[in-house]
């Protein structure tokens, strides 16, 4: 990743962590028999540049939509939109009192890193990623995989439409 993140990119980072401070460990796994499976996308028209985030959530099993979420960033980089769009997903999930989740993304990077095949070395992407590894933590069994493109289609669309609006400017 090149450059600085912006205020507005940490700004909304942060916010996608619940108070930012939680405990070692994450929160207590849930009861609920609630399965969640979590696409998520970001994306950035320049590296950095106006980014959004977006996050499609699905009934495991069933495949009934759960949530379909999309966030502006303003301006971030391409990594930051994708871990935007992680947090997203994962924060709603928590929020749905889901009990386990599975993440699915087109970013190899990220499911790399949450996966531990990669190192994080970024401080920024560090944080980004010890906040995902607390909110995964609260819930009882998650797992992450990699998936191309043309199966995550539905975030990318949502991603998108978090930067162009709701009457699909580009």
């Amino acid at each position: 990743m090149a450059g600085k993140p912006s205020a507005s990119a940490l700004k909304v980072l942060r916010e996608m962590a619940p108070g930012g401070q939680m405990a070692p460990g994450g929160a207590e796994p849930v009861a609920s028999g609630l399965n969640v499976d979590i696409y998520c996308d970001g994306a950035s028209r320049g590296n950095p540049g106006p980014a959004g985030a977006g996050a499609l959530l699905l009934e495991t099993g069933s495949g009934k939509t759960l949530a379909r979420l999309c966030k502006p960033l303003g301006r971030a980089t391409n990594n930051e939109a994708e871990y935007a769009a992680l947090l997203l997903g994962l924060n709603e999930a928590q929020r749905m009192k889901a009990a386990r989740v599975s993440v699915y993304a087109d970013s190899e990077l990220v499911i790399k890193q949450l996966t531990g095949v990669y190192r994080v070395k970024h401080p920024v992407m560090q944080q980004r990623h010890q906040e995902a590894m607390r909110l995964l933590a609260g819930f009882s069994a998650w797992r992450a995989t990699h998936v191309p493109r043309e199966r995550n289609a539905e975030a990318d669309r949502l991603a998108n439409q978090a930067l162009d609006g709701p009457g699909g400017r580009r």
